[in-house]
């Protein structure tokens, strides 16, 4: 599957739904990360997908 960068001002306006705080970009896993939720949110083809049925948990560190 080739992955698509996403746009950076996109990425600028989005924040996590449970949170509302910031997301930070993983480019090596394209995901989203909610430090503060644990979750981690999926993209897919350059589309982010901000639904928490479809984030997996991650490690609060």
């Amino acid at each position: 599957m080739e992955s698509r960068k996403v746009d950076p001002k996109l990425l600028e306006l989005l924040v996590c739904p449970v949170t509302k705080t910031r997301l930070e970009y993983d480019a090596s896993s394209a995901e989203l990360i909610s430090r503060a939720a644990g979750l981690a949110y999926p993209i897919r083809d350059g589309i982010p997908i901000m639904l928490v049925g479809e984030a997996r948990e991650i490690n609060r560190d």
